[in-house]
């Protein structure tokens, strides 16, 4: 081979290195191109990805910091109410507590005052005792002229709720049993020139007794109602202690029921025994000097509450009889109205002085 052949070879075999140089040069950098634009797109995703989740916890972080905050107040406001309710409670116990002792402290009085009482055994002396407030019996400022200040537009209104309530306030019953066998009675209203009840007026007796009516002279004459609470009397005859006041509503004359009025009896059926079905709660008819004395007609009520209408039929207290039943002793002086084969019965030696027998002298 000539030697110009030689270097023209030579020349190609350059020529052909350089332009594959080139271009080996060309796709190395576009690859590196590529290479760092697919790094940089993922550091950008990688810190798109970094920052949404910074604003994620942040928001999470906000939303349990308010739920803690909301829990923590819900908290706050539960212990404050426990707290008002403890002392709420232990008020709640405490004016139990007292009220409890007053009660026992008052039934006690009560029943010791009841145990000098010589009486007969009547039925409307078979009663219990509530007396339902807390108070200082020996208050000074509690005397008769309050009491009865306090008391009489409660009677004048016929407020039956206020003037049970009344009768059972401790003060009531201390003023009504200092008169106990003095056969006296504390009076408000109108008088007359000897400076005697005439007219209107409230009187407070012994044994838990009141009148609210009119007067004349002195004596209970006109229209009038008279009520006797039982507090603290109780008895053999009804240890239960069924009724709870009695009453009359009516006519007056000389002190006594004489005319047309009402007799009632307040019944806690709760107290009446299963066998025991039926006491008088209502008499209505004519009165004279306290007695039954002419047709009358009566309800009972047993121990369900169911209540059952009567007739009779008396002479001064004697009731006729409807059948005689004198053989065994006993005497049937009411007749069912809807039934008149079924009759109640007393004992014979009971058909007397029938009537308002703790109104009778």
């Amino acid at each position: 081979m000539k030697l110009d052949e030689f270097e023209n070879e030579n020349e190609r075999e350059d020529g052909t290195e350089s332009r594959e140089s080139f271009w080996q040069s060309a796709v190395t950098t576009k690859l590196l191109l590529g290479i760092i634009s697919f790094l940089l797109i993922c550091i950008l995703l990688l810190l798109g990805a970094v920052f949404l989740r910074g604003k994620r916890d942040d928001a999470a972080n906000e939303d349990l910091q308010q739920t803690i905050t909301d829990y923590a107040k819900k908290q706050q406001e539960l212990e404050q109410q426990t707290i008002r309710d403890g002392e709420v409670s232990s008020k709640q116990k405490e004016d139990a507590s007292s009220q409890k002792e007053a009660t026992e402290q008052a039934l006690s009085v009560s029943e010791s005052a009841l145990e000098d009482e010589e009486e007969p055994v009547s039925e409307a002396e078979e009663m219990k005792a509530v007396v339902v407030d807390i108070e200082d019996e020996d208050d000074e400022a509690y005397t008769k002229e309050f009491i009865l200040k306090e008391a009489y537009p409660h009677f004048e209104a016929n407020n039956q709720d206020a003037i049970w309530d009344l009768a059972h306030l401790k003060r009531y019953v201390k003023l009504s049993r200092g008169l106990l066998g003095t056969g006296e009675y504390y009076y408000q209203g109108d008088v007359d020139s000897e400076g005697k009840p005439d007219g209107t007026g409230l009187a407070i007796y012994e044994r838990n007794s009141y009148y609210f009516g009119e007067w004349s002279h002195g004596k209970r004459s006109g229209k009038g109602t008279w009520f006797r609470f039982y507090i603290g009397q109780k008895n053999k005859q009804n240890a239960m202690g069924a009724y709870v006041s009695h009453s009359y509503s009516g006519e007056w004359k000389d002190d006594l029921p004489n005319g047309e009025g009402a007799e009632h009896y307040e019944v806690d059926i709760s107290k009446l025994e299963k066998n025991r079905k039926i006491v008088i709660q209502n008499v209505v008819g004519n009165f004279t000097d306290g007695l039954y004395d002419g047709t009358l007609f009566a309800n009972t009520v047993d121990y369900i509450g169911e209540v059952e209408e009567w007739d009779g039929i008396c002479k001064n207290g004697i009731f006729t009889l409807w059948r005689d039943m004198s053989a065994i002793g006993e005497c049937s002086v009411w007749r069912n109205k809807a039934d008149h084969s079924w009759c109640l019965d007393i004992d014979k030696a009971d058909n007397k002085k029938q009537g308002m027998r703790e109104l009778l002298k």
